[in-house]
Parts: C-alpha cells; structure tokens; sequence
C-alpha cells in the first residue's frame, strides 16, 4: 500500500530552522510529484510547496519563499521540507501528499495523505 510518513517537526524558535521528511512507500519519486501542505489552528489547510518529478516544476507559496526549500533523495524515495528563518506564523501541522503532477497541489486534491506532523515556532 502507499505509504507516507513525515517526521522532523518539532519546537524552534523564531528565526530558527527545521528540516520535515516525508518517507514514501509504495510508489516511486521518479513518479510522483510531493507536496507540503500546513494548517494553523483556526484556518484553512493551505499548500506550501509541491516538487514534480520533472526538472524546473518547484512550487512555493508566497509566505514561505525564499525560507523554506522542497527537495528529494530519489535513491531514499523521501521528500522533504528545509524550513529556515522561521516565523510565528509558521506554526502549524504539516502534512505531505503525493500525486502524479503538482497540478493538484493548488486545490489540495492529492492522491496520497500523510498524517502530518506537529511544527511550533515559539519564543
């Protein structure tokens, strides 16, 4: 079965950095797009980054670019998320998903779910 499984979150401090895998099972990255979504108590889940299997197909959203970076390591078939200068705002959970193109990673519709994990930016 497909399997998605973040690990990494945690507590940091505003201006500090954190590093979230997405460990996928089940199919493979020289297939699947991955993207990162979060959702902050109180609001909607908003997309945040997404990584096509295909060259110069990156996608960030507008609040974390330029801090946060998507990347893979196809040999480990894991994903994962570089989240530096950290913001209060940031806090949320975070949760990877999986689909054939980034093409859903704008409405939300992917094919495969993680659980998510727990980030908290805090002084």
């Amino acid at each position: 079965q497909v399997q998605l499984m973040e690990s990494g979150g945690g507590l940091a401090q505003p201006g500090g950095s954190l590093r979230l895998s997405c460990a996928v099972s089940g199919i493979s990255l020289d297939d699947y797009a991955i993207a990162w979504f979060r959702q902050a108590p109180g609001k909607e889940r908003e997309g945040v980054s997404c990584i096509s299997s295909h060259e110069g197909s990156d996608n960030y959203d507008y609040s974390v670019r330029g801090r946060f970076t998507i990347s893979r390591d196809m040999a480990k078939n894991t994903a994962y998320l570089q989240m530096n200068s950290l913001k209060l705002e940031d806090t949320a959970v975070y949760t990877c998903a999986a689909d054939r193109y980034c093409g859903g990673y704008g409405t939300g519709a992917m094919d495969y779910w993680g659980q998510g994990t727990q980030v908290t930016v805090s002084s």
